[in-house]
């Protein structure tokens, strides 16, 4: 029976890795750009853009993917997402990106303009261009400063993929609960927890090892 619940929480792991990165995959570069945006200065763009992360972060995760999920087929009365577990998980995908993006952009934002104004300048005297001096002076030490809160977000985000069950998407926690009903244990459920608790540690000590890696900048 163990081996039997293994292999089936393991499949359901597959797919809460698929989900964890997919998102990284997609966020971490979208972030960076919605974060130019909210720094722009042109109100027009800003604005907005600063208004729907205020949204984002002001609301939960599970309403969103509800949202992402059923609201087109309420609005335009037809499944944008497609029929099956294929289109659960595209639907579920998007909600995960768009939200994890604009917290990753908060913290893009907080580490570009933590940068003293200074070292900008003295690029600038040296002749170096903008985006050489977004390059080679700044991105290096943003990436030192964003690395603790950013690591935060991503132990969490291992966390937050259960919330796709709510739409039906068959990640781990979806596969410990379906033993509750078939064989009517309950031990499957918190035997989850050590897939969950292997993977953040292991992204602890990778996050630690950057950390190291980034140490030149003290």
């Amino acid at each position: 029976m163990f081996l039997e619940v293994t292999g089936s929480l393991f499949t359901g792991f597959i797919t809460t890795v698929q989900l964890f990165a997919l998102t990284l995959l997609f966020a971490l570069p979208l972030g960076l750009i919605i974060s130019f945006g909210s720094m722009s200065r042109f109100a027009v763009l800003r604005l907005p853009i600063r208004f729907v992360i205020w949204i984002v972060r002001g609301t939960p995760l599970l309403l969103q993917l509800l949202i992402i999920y059923y609201g087109p087929g309420i609005i335009l009365q037809s499944n944008v997402w497609g029929s099956g577990d294929s289109g659960r998980f595209t639907a579920a995908l998007t909600a995960f990106v768009f939200n994890y993006a604009c917290y990753f952009s908060e913290i893009y934002r907080g580490g570009i303009q933590s940068i003293p104004a200074g070292q900008k300048e003295a690029g600038q005297v040296l002749g170096m261009t903008g985006s050489q001096i977004f390059f080679r002076v700044i991105l290096l030490q943003v990436i030192k400063r964003i690395v603790p809160p950013m690591s935060n977000e991503i132990i969490t985000l291992v966390k937050d993929t259960s919330l796709a069950r709510v739409i039906a998407v068959y990640e781990i926690i979806w596969s410990g609960q379906a033993f509750i009903k078939s064989a009517g244990i309950v031990w499957p459920l918190f035997y989850t927890g050590v897939f969950y608790l292997l993977f953040s540690g292991l992204l602890t000590l990778l996050f630690g090892q950057i950390e190291k890696k980034l140490s030149y900048f003290r």
